[in-house]
Protein backbone atom coordinates (compact mmCIF):
# COMPACT_ATOMS: atom_id res chain seq x y z
CA UNK A 1 0.00 0.00 0.00
CA UNK A 2 2.56 2.64 0.82
CA UNK A 3 4.62 1.74 -2.36
CA UNK A 4 1.09 3.66 -4.12
CA UNK A 5 1.35 6.82 -5.38
CA UNK A 6 -2.74 7.96 -4.65
CA UNK A 7 -2.19 6.86 -1.55
CA UNK A 8 0.40 9.74 -0.61
CA UNK A 9 -1.34 11.96 -2.55
CA UNK A 10 -4.51 11.52 -0.76
CA UNK A 11 -2.83 11.06 2.57
CA UNK A 12 -0.72 14.62 1.92
CA UNK A 13 -3.81 16.36 0.51
CA UNK A 14 -5.79 15.35 3.36
CA UNK A 15 -3.39 17.08 5.64
CA UNK A 16 -2.71 20.20 3.66
CA UNK A 17 -6.38 20.50 3.15
CA UNK A 18 -6.78 19.65 6.84
CA UNK A 19 -4.31 22.77 7.49
CA UNK A 20 -6.55 25.08 5.14
CA UNK A 21 -9.67 24.20 6.55
CA UNK A 22 -8.87 24.86 10.65
CA UNK A 23 -7.08 27.95 10.02
CA UNK A 24 -10.07 29.10 8.28
CA UNK A 25 -12.51 27.88 11.31
CA UNK A 26 -10.21 29.85 13.56
CA UNK A 27 -10.17 32.80 11.28
CA UNK A 28 -14.30 32.91 11.41
CA UNK A 29 -14.45 32.37 14.82
CA UNK A 30 -12.15 35.66 15.11
CA UNK A 31 -13.99 37.39 12.85
CA UNK A 32 -17.22 36.71 14.12
CA UNK A 33 -16.08 37.49 17.55
CA UNK A 34 -15.28 40.93 16.56
CA UNK A 35 -18.26 41.51 14.12
CA UNK A 36 -21.53 39.44 15.66
CA UNK A 37 -22.17 40.16 19.36
CA UNK A 38 -25.12 37.82 19.77
CA UNK A 39 -24.01 34.17 20.64
CA UNK A 40 -27.56 32.99 18.51
CA UNK A 41 -26.84 35.11 15.29
CA UNK A 42 -23.36 33.02 15.38
CA UNK A 43 -25.08 29.59 15.87
CA UNK A 44 -27.34 30.94 13.39
CA UNK A 45 -24.64 32.47 10.76
CA UNK A 46 -22.62 28.87 10.66
CA UNK A 47 -25.63 26.91 10.72
CA UNK A 48 -26.35 28.53 7.03
CA UNK A 49 -23.10 26.46 5.75
CA UNK A 50 -24.05 23.11 6.80
CA UNK A 51 -27.69 23.40 6.13
CA UNK A 52 -26.67 24.51 2.22
CA UNK A 53 -24.19 21.62 2.31
CA UNK A 54 -27.54 19.19 3.45
CA UNK A 55 -29.58 21.03 0.61
CA UNK A 56 -27.10 19.86 -2.56
CA UNK A 57 -26.42 16.59 -0.90
CA UNK A 58 -28.82 14.50 -3.38
CA UNK A 59 -27.21 16.27 -6.42
CA UNK A 60 -24.05 15.80 -4.92
CA UNK A 61 -24.38 11.97 -4.90
CA UNK A 62 -25.88 11.42 -7.99
CA UNK A 63 -23.00 13.90 -9.69
CA UNK A 64 -20.36 11.32 -8.20
CA UNK A 65 -21.83 8.34 -9.15
CA UNK A 66 -22.44 9.33 -12.74
CA UNK A 67 -18.84 10.84 -13.73
CA UNK A 68 -14.96 10.66 -12.93
CA UNK A 69 -14.39 10.79 -8.95
CA UNK A 70 -11.61 12.58 -9.92
CA UNK A 71 -13.30 15.27 -11.95
CA UNK A 72 -15.66 16.01 -9.13
CA UNK A 73 -12.75 16.09 -6.75
CA UNK A 74 -10.96 18.66 -8.81
CA UNK A 75 -13.75 20.58 -9.49
CA UNK A 76 -14.91 21.18 -5.92
CA UNK A 77 -11.67 22.29 -4.64
CA UNK A 78 -11.41 23.77 -7.09
CA UNK A 79 -14.31 25.76 -5.75
CA UNK A 80 -13.19 25.52 -2.14
CA UNK A 81 -10.43 27.36 -2.86
CA UNK A 82 -12.35 30.53 -4.51
CA UNK A 83 -14.69 30.36 -2.06
CA UNK A 84 -11.90 31.53 -0.02
CA UNK A 85 -11.89 34.93 -2.11
CA UNK A 86 -15.22 35.59 -0.26
CA UNK A 87 -13.94 35.55 2.96
CA UNK A 88 -11.28 38.27 1.98
CA UNK A 89 -13.98 40.30 0.43
CA UNK A 90 -16.00 40.12 3.97
CA UNK A 91 -12.39 41.16 6.05
CA UNK A 92 -11.90 43.98 3.58
CA UNK A 93 -15.39 45.41 4.07
CA UNK A 94 -16.33 44.18 7.34
CA UNK A 95 -19.01 42.69 6.06
CA UNK A 96 -20.88 39.57 7.64
CA UNK A 97 -23.29 39.13 4.65
CA UNK A 98 -20.03 38.43 2.29
CA UNK A 99 -18.78 35.66 5.26
CA UNK A 100 -22.38 33.91 4.72
CA UNK A 101 -21.56 33.72 1.46
CA UNK A 102 -18.23 32.32 1.79
CA UNK A 103 -19.49 29.55 4.59
CA UNK A 104 -22.66 28.53 1.83
CA UNK A 105 -19.83 28.30 -1.04
CA UNK A 106 -17.25 26.30 0.93
CA UNK A 107 -19.86 24.01 2.60
CA UNK A 108 -21.59 23.29 -0.84
CA UNK A 109 -18.40 22.43 -2.29
CA UNK A 110 -17.38 20.16 0.59
CA UNK A 111 -20.57 17.95 0.10
CA UNK A 112 -19.00 17.35 -3.37
CA UNK A 113 -15.57 16.90 -2.38
CA UNK A 114 -16.24 14.53 -0.01
CA UNK A 115 -18.34 11.77 -1.11
CA UNK A 116 -16.03 11.54 -4.27
CA UNK A 117 -12.78 11.12 -1.55
CA UNK A 118 -14.59 7.92 0.26
CA UNK A 119 -15.54 6.74 -3.35
CA UNK A 120 -12.30 6.92 -4.78
CA UNK A 121 -10.53 4.93 -2.20
CA UNK A 122 -11.43 1.85 -2.16
CA UNK A 123 -10.23 2.46 -6.17
CA UNK A 124 -6.98 3.15 -5.13
CA UNK A 125 -6.21 0.62 -2.07
CA UNK A 126 -6.84 -2.78 -2.47
CA UNK A 127 -10.09 -4.34 0.03
CA UNK A 128 -7.20 -6.02 2.55
CA UNK A 129 -5.44 -2.38 2.83
CA UNK A 130 -9.10 -0.64 3.35
CA UNK A 131 -9.17 -0.57 7.00
CA UNK A 132 -5.62 0.19 7.49
CA UNK A 133 -5.96 3.05 4.56
CA UNK A 134 -9.17 4.58 6.57
CA UNK A 135 -7.48 4.33 9.77
CA UNK A 136 -4.44 6.58 8.52
CA UNK A 137 -6.23 8.98 6.69
CA UNK A 138 -8.29 9.25 9.98
CA UNK A 139 -5.12 10.37 12.12
CA UNK A 140 -4.13 12.97 8.99
CA UNK A 141 -7.13 14.36 9.82
CA UNK A 142 -6.94 14.20 13.22
CA UNK A 143 -3.56 15.20 13.09
CA UNK A 144 -4.15 18.20 10.74
CA UNK A 145 -6.73 19.58 13.35
CA UNK A 146 -3.94 19.54 15.97
CA UNK A 147 -1.81 21.37 14.44
CA UNK A 148 -4.03 23.67 12.59
CA UNK A 149 -5.62 24.94 15.23
CA UNK A 150 -1.92 25.48 17.30
CA UNK A 151 -0.88 26.75 14.44
CA UNK A 152 -3.82 29.33 13.67
CA UNK A 153 -3.67 30.21 17.24
CA UNK A 154 -0.24 31.30 17.13
CA UNK A 155 -0.93 32.96 13.54
CA UNK A 156 -3.52 35.38 14.63
CA UNK A 157 -0.65 36.88 17.15
CA UNK A 158 1.78 37.54 14.77
CA UNK A 159 0.13 38.41 10.87
CA UNK A 160 -3.49 39.92 10.23
CA UNK A 161 -6.52 37.63 10.01
CA UNK A 162 -6.34 38.50 5.83
CA UNK A 163 -3.22 36.68 5.63
CA UNK A 164 -4.73 33.79 7.46
CA UNK A 165 -7.36 33.22 5.07
CA UNK A 166 -3.85 33.82 2.20
CA UNK A 167 -2.46 31.02 4.10
CA UNK A 168 -5.87 28.98 3.96
CA UNK A 169 -6.39 29.71 -0.26
CA UNK A 170 -2.69 28.29 -0.74
CA UNK A 171 -3.32 25.38 1.52
CA UNK A 172 -6.76 24.24 -0.88
CA UNK A 173 -4.63 25.48 -4.65
CA UNK A 174 -2.13 22.98 -3.05
CA UNK A 175 -5.02 20.31 -2.60
CA UNK A 176 -6.23 21.15 -6.16
CA UNK A 177 -2.91 21.08 -7.57
CA UNK A 178 -1.80 17.29 -6.27
CA UNK A 179 -5.33 15.90 -6.85
CA UNK A 180 -4.27 16.32 -10.58
CA UNK A 181 -1.99 13.70 -10.39
CA UNK A 182 -3.84 11.19 -8.80
CA UNK A 183 -4.31 8.49 -11.29
CA UNK A 184 -7.82 6.31 -10.46
CA UNK A 185 -9.39 3.24 -12.56
CA UNK A 186 -13.15 4.11 -13.09
CA UNK A 187 -15.16 1.58 -13.39
CA UNK A 188 -17.84 1.43 -16.22
CA UNK A 189 -20.46 2.43 -14.79
CA UNK A 190 -19.05 5.83 -14.80
CA UNK A 191 -19.08 8.37 -17.26
CA UNK A 192 -17.80 11.91 -18.51
CA UNK A 193 -19.46 15.27 -16.76
CA UNK A 194 -22.62 15.89 -18.59
CA UNK A 195 -23.50 12.36 -19.44
CA UNK A 196 -27.08 10.58 -17.54
CA UNK A 197 -26.75 7.36 -16.93
CA UNK A 198 -29.88 5.03 -16.42
CA UNK A 199 -30.91 4.98 -13.31
CA UNK A 200 -28.80 7.90 -11.23
CA UNK A 201 -31.75 8.67 -9.13
CA UNK A 202 -30.85 9.77 -5.74
CA UNK A 203 -33.44 7.26 -3.78
CA UNK A 204 -32.23 4.19 -5.43
CA UNK A 205 -29.58 4.57 -2.77
CA UNK A 206 -32.38 3.57 -0.49
CA UNK A 207 -33.31 0.61 -1.08
CA UNK A 208 -29.61 -0.98 -1.44
CA UNK A 209 -29.37 -0.03 2.23
CA UNK A 210 -32.39 -1.49 3.10
CA UNK A 211 -31.05 -4.67 1.46
CA UNK A 212 -27.92 -5.08 3.21
CA UNK A 213 -28.64 -4.93 6.84
CA UNK A 214 -25.77 -4.64 8.37
CA UNK A 215 -24.57 -1.56 6.09
CA UNK A 216 -28.15 -0.74 7.35
CA UNK A 217 -27.43 -1.16 11.32
CA UNK A 218 -23.46 0.28 10.79
CA UNK A 219 -25.09 3.30 9.77
CA UNK A 220 -27.70 3.46 12.68
CA UNK A 221 -25.05 2.60 14.78
CA UNK A 222 -22.70 6.03 14.10
CA UNK A 223 -25.26 7.56 16.08
CA UNK A 224 -23.58 6.21 18.91
CA UNK A 225 -20.39 8.03 18.46
CA UNK A 226 -22.02 11.09 17.43
CA UNK A 227 -24.29 11.49 20.91
CA UNK A 228 -20.86 11.75 22.51
CA UNK A 229 -18.88 14.19 19.67
CA UNK A 230 -22.13 16.36 18.85
CA UNK A 231 -22.30 17.94 22.03
CA UNK A 232 -18.29 17.20 23.14
CA UNK A 233 -17.64 21.21 23.25
CA UNK A 234 -20.61 21.81 25.59
CA UNK A 235 -19.77 18.78 27.74
CA UNK A 236 -15.83 20.46 27.89
CA UNK A 237 -16.99 23.61 29.13
CA UNK A 238 -19.34 21.74 31.39
CA UNK A 239 -16.77 19.72 32.97
CA UNK A 240 -14.39 22.70 33.72
CA UNK A 241 -17.57 24.44 35.39
CA UNK A 242 -17.81 21.65 37.59
CA UNK A 243 -14.01 21.48 38.47
CA UNK A 244 -13.68 25.08 38.34
CA UNK A 245 -10.19 24.79 36.24
CA UNK A 246 -9.57 25.67 32.82
CA UNK A 247 -6.88 23.67 32.30
CA UNK A 248 -9.04 20.26 32.72
CA UNK A 249 -10.25 21.60 28.59
CA UNK A 250 -6.40 21.31 27.44
CA UNK A 251 -6.13 17.89 28.90
CA UNK A 252 -9.03 16.59 27.73
CA UNK A 253 -8.68 17.44 24.25
CA UNK A 254 -5.13 16.51 24.25
CA UNK A 255 -5.86 13.42 25.44
CA UNK A 256 -8.59 12.60 23.54
CA UNK A 257 -6.49 13.29 20.51
CA UNK A 258 -3.61 11.42 21.04
CA UNK A 259 -5.95 7.79 21.45
CA UNK A 260 -8.02 8.84 18.94
CA UNK A 261 -4.74 8.41 16.40
CA UNK A 262 -3.57 5.50 18.65
CA UNK A 263 -7.00 3.49 18.46
CA UNK A 264 -7.22 4.39 14.53
CA UNK A 265 -3.23 2.94 14.35
CA UNK A 266 -4.34 -0.25 16.56
CA UNK A 267 -7.74 -1.17 14.36
CA UNK A 268 -5.20 -2.44 11.46
CA UNK A 269 -3.61 -5.09 14.15
CA UNK A 270 -6.73 -5.74 15.54
CA UNK A 271 -8.71 -6.69 11.97
CA UNK A 272 -6.34 -9.40 11.50
CA UNK A 273 -7.67 -11.37 14.47
CA UNK A 274 -11.01 -9.93 14.38
CA UNK A 275 -14.07 -9.31 12.01
CA UNK A 276 -14.79 -5.42 11.69
CA UNK A 277 -18.51 -6.46 12.58
CA UNK A 278 -16.68 -7.61 16.26
CA UNK A 279 -14.84 -4.87 16.56
CA UNK A 280 -17.75 -2.66 15.50
CA UNK A 281 -19.58 -3.79 18.64
CA UNK A 282 -17.13 -3.97 20.88
CA UNK A 283 -16.16 -0.57 20.72
CA UNK A 284 -19.93 0.83 20.27
CA UNK A 285 -20.27 -0.87 23.74
CA UNK A 286 -16.21 0.92 25.12
CA UNK A 287 -18.43 4.70 23.84
CA UNK A 288 -21.29 3.45 26.14
CA UNK A 289 -19.39 2.81 29.01
CA UNK A 290 -16.89 6.03 28.46
CA UNK A 291 -20.24 8.06 28.47
CA UNK A 292 -21.42 6.14 32.12
CA UNK A 293 -17.71 7.05 33.60
CA UNK A 294 -18.80 10.97 32.81
CA UNK A 295 -21.09 10.23 35.66
CA UNK A 296 -18.02 10.79 37.81
CA UNK A 297 -17.02 14.12 36.00
CA UNK A 298 -15.79 15.92 39.57
CA UNK A 299 -12.92 13.94 39.41
CA UNK A 300 -10.28 15.47 37.02
CA UNK A 301 -8.44 11.71 36.76
CA UNK A 302 -11.80 9.71 35.96
CA UNK A 303 -12.99 12.97 33.21
CA UNK A 304 -9.24 12.24 31.12
CA UNK A 305 -9.91 8.54 31.37
CA UNK A 306 -13.65 9.21 30.14
CA UNK A 307 -12.63 11.07 26.79
CA UNK A 308 -9.09 8.54 26.56
CA UNK A 309 -11.12 5.74 26.35
CA UNK A 310 -13.60 7.14 23.97
CA UNK A 311 -11.15 8.47 22.03
CA UNK A 312 -9.43 5.06 21.23
CA UNK A 313 -12.71 3.28 20.70
CA UNK A 314 -14.11 5.95 18.38
CA UNK A 315 -10.01 5.71 16.68
CA UNK A 316 -11.26 2.15 15.98
CA UNK A 317 -14.99 2.51 15.58
CA UNK A 318 -14.73 4.72 12.53
CA UNK A 319 -12.25 2.96 10.00
CA UNK A 320 -14.08 -0.12 10.71
CA UNK A 321 -17.39 1.36 9.60
CA UNK A 322 -15.93 3.27 6.84
CA UNK A 323 -14.20 -0.31 5.32
CA UNK A 324 -17.90 -1.79 5.99
CA UNK A 325 -19.36 0.80 3.64
CA UNK A 326 -16.81 0.49 0.98
CA UNK A 327 -16.69 -2.92 1.00
CA UNK A 328 -20.51 -3.88 1.16
CA UNK A 329 -21.98 -0.85 -0.72
CA UNK A 330 -21.82 -1.62 -4.62
CA UNK A 331 -19.36 0.95 -6.31
CA UNK A 332 -21.90 2.09 -8.20
CA UNK A 333 -23.94 3.80 -5.52
CA UNK A 334 -20.83 4.73 -3.26
CA UNK A 335 -21.39 8.78 -4.47
CA UNK A 336 -24.99 8.47 -3.03
CA UNK A 337 -24.16 6.71 -0.14
CA UNK A 338 -21.65 8.77 1.05
CA UNK A 339 -23.41 12.00 0.15
CA UNK A 340 -26.19 10.49 2.25
CA UNK A 341 -24.31 9.63 5.13
CA UNK A 342 -22.37 13.06 5.03
CA UNK A 343 -26.26 14.44 5.07
CA UNK A 344 -27.31 11.88 7.84
CA UNK A 345 -24.29 13.11 10.02
CA UNK A 346 -24.93 16.36 9.39
CA UNK A 347 -28.53 16.38 10.67
CA UNK A 348 -27.58 13.77 13.63
CA UNK A 349 -24.96 16.39 14.54
CA UNK A 350 -27.13 19.47 15.18
CA UNK A 351 -30.11 17.56 16.45
CA UNK A 352 -27.31 15.88 19.23
CA UNK A 353 -26.28 19.55 19.97
CA UNK A 354 -29.22 20.69 20.59
CA UNK A 355 -29.95 18.27 22.73
CA UNK A 356 -27.05 18.27 24.64
CA UNK A 357 -27.52 22.05 25.72
CA UNK A 358 -31.36 21.27 26.33
CA UNK A 359 -30.31 18.24 28.84
CA UNK A 360 -27.78 20.04 30.39
CA UNK A 361 -29.72 22.76 31.15
CA UNK A 362 -32.52 20.52 32.62
CA UNK A 363 -30.65 17.54 34.17
CA UNK A 364 -26.77 18.06 34.26
CA UNK A 365 -24.12 16.36 32.91
CA UNK A 366 -24.09 13.41 34.94
CA UNK A 367 -27.23 12.43 34.51
CA UNK A 368 -27.17 13.49 30.32
CA UNK A 369 -24.56 11.32 30.42
CA UNK A 370 -26.05 8.53 31.69
CA UNK A 371 -28.89 8.88 29.79
CA UNK A 372 -26.81 8.82 26.46
CA UNK A 373 -24.50 5.45 27.89
CA UNK A 374 -27.70 3.61 28.92
CA UNK A 375 -29.11 4.77 25.33
CA UNK A 376 -25.83 3.19 24.07
CA UNK A 377 -25.31 0.41 25.39
CA UNK A 378 -28.72 -0.36 24.31
CA UNK A 379 -28.57 -0.09 21.15
CA UNK A 380 -25.41 -1.82 20.79
CA UNK A 381 -27.30 -4.73 22.49
CA UNK A 382 -30.30 -4.91 20.10
CA UNK A 383 -28.01 -4.35 17.21
CA UNK A 384 -25.87 -7.30 17.86
CA UNK A 385 -28.50 -9.52 18.93
CA UNK A 386 -29.95 -8.93 15.64
CA UNK A 387 -26.78 -9.40 14.05
CA UNK A 388 -26.96 -12.55 15.10
CA UNK A 389 -30.02 -13.28 14.24
CA UNK A 390 -28.88 -12.56 10.37
CA UNK A 391 -25.49 -14.67 11.01
CA UNK A 392 -27.84 -17.46 12.10
CA UNK A 393 -30.14 -17.34 9.08
CA UNK A 394 -27.61 -16.81 5.98
CA UNK A 395 -25.76 -19.81 7.63
CA UNK A 396 -29.14 -22.05 7.83
CA UNK A 397 -29.27 -21.00 4.20
CA UNK A 398 -25.93 -22.04 3.14
CA UNK A 399 -26.05 -25.66 4.49
CA UNK A 400 -29.66 -26.05 3.23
Amino acid sequence: MWKNKNVWILLIGEFIAGLGLWLGIIGNLEFMQEKVPSDFLKSVILASGLLAGLAVGPLAGRITDQVNKKSVMLISGFTRALSVIFMLIAIDTGSVLWMVVFLVSIQISAAFYFPALQAAIPMVVKEKDLLQMNGVHMNVATLSRILGTALAGILLVVISLTMVYVLSLAAYLALFVMTWFLSIEETSTTTQLGEKPKGASFKEVFPVIKGLPIVFMTLVMTLIPLLFIGGFNLMVINISELQDSSAIKGWIYTAEGIAFMTGAFAVKKMGDIMSPYKILFFFSFIIGIAQMILYFATSPFLSVLAFTVFGFAVGCFFPTAATIFQTRIPKEFHGRFFSFRNMLDRLIFQVVLLLTGLLLDLVGLQIMTVLFGFLSLMMTGLFYTRYRQLKTTTFSEQAS
